[in-house]
């Protein structure tokens, strides 16, 4: 076991998680929770997402929120930028990081961009170019390494079939995805395993959705493994408009105290990270969804 003693997670929860909120979240809210966010010392924070509103609606303001962060030094800020068009449309807001993903499934591509994992690629090689002459950080995400709603299970083998790819167009940092958490640890460290014969393990990082509750023993395992970056959602926000019943992604406070009790430095102040996501949770009316929020907001009532 070669546990690290430090991660670093990147919160997701202002693209990933509320991309999917039907009703509209205001830029406010959004620059808000982004702001409690870094206060709380996470210093990765996937903002927004450069896509057509017609399609994704609810990032349809990404250039005003964009605008309206008071940026943090030392605080790197992602974006994702799905084509050209959403890079070009990104630039102005002078992104740290731009993301690129594609599938580690045939018909999941097809169902979620409307091409193939090869069309794909291709489709990101120019947008990886340009983002890296104008100096800006690629980071690419591989969803469904280990299963797929349309397909089941998938091999390790695809996983590191697109690993090269990715690899082969210039992405500097790939992210290993349970998309729709159907993953359990054997299979989690297996995509790992596959990814890592392409990506050293400094520039692979885990994203491990809670559907079947496996995402923390799949951090466990992906840990076990050496991995020490990883992407969380505050409050557990989220899921994937194209895979029917998948839950968000892991919390960043279950996560956080998971690490902080193995001793696993983070950087993150967790009272101050369990106010962020109990502040966009108040607003979107629901409770969050993290159990150690929960367990640790009952506690605070009763003190």
């Amino acid at each position: 076991m070669n546990l690290p003693t430090r991660v670093k997670l990147v919160d997701v929860g202002p693209r990933d998680g509320l991309q999917n909120e039907k009703a509209p979240v205001p830029a406010a809210v959004k620059i808000e929770l982004v702001h409690r966010l870094q206060d709380a010392g996470l210093t990765e924070i996937e903002v927004t997402s450069f896509v057509s509103p017609k399609w994704v609606p609810q990032m349809a303001d990404a250039p005003e929120v964009m605008a309206g962060i008071k940026r943090k030094p030392g605080v790197r800020y992602s974006v994702l930028t799905p084509n050209m068009k959403g890079f070009e449309a990104c630039l102005s807001s002078r992104p740290d990081e731009i993301v690129v993903f594609a599938a580690a499934s045939e018909a999941f591509s097809q169902r979620n961009i409307n091409c193939s994992i090869a069309e794909s690629i291709e489709r990101f090689r120019p947008v990886v170019e340009a983002a890296r002459a104008s100096g800006i950080y690629v980071r690419g995400a591989m969803s469904c390494t280990v299963g797929c709603p349309y397909e089941g299970e998938v091999a390790p083998q695809q996983v590191g079939r697109l690993a090269a790819l990715m690899k082969g167009i210039g992405v500097q940092h790939i992210g290993v995805a349970d998309t729709i958490g159907v993953g359990t640890p054997v299979k989690v460290q297996r995509a790992i395993e596959a990814t890592l014969e392409h990506y050293d393990l400094n520039d692979i990082s885990g994203h491990f959705h809670d559907t079947y509750g496996q995402a923390l023993a799949n951090t466990l395992a992906a840990l076990e493994v050496g991995v020490w970056q990883y992407d969380t959602s505050s409050a557990g926000l989220g899921g994937c408009p194209f895979a029917k019943g998948a839950t968000g992604n892991v919390a960043t406070e279950d996560v956080v105290y998971l690490l902080h009790g193995m001793e696993i430095d983070t950087g993150i102040d967790l009272d101050k990270l369990i106010d962020a996501g109990q502040y966009i949770s108040d607003f979107l009316g629901r409770k969050p969804n993290s159990r150690a929020a929960t367990a640790l907001l009952n506690k605070r009532a009763t003190a």
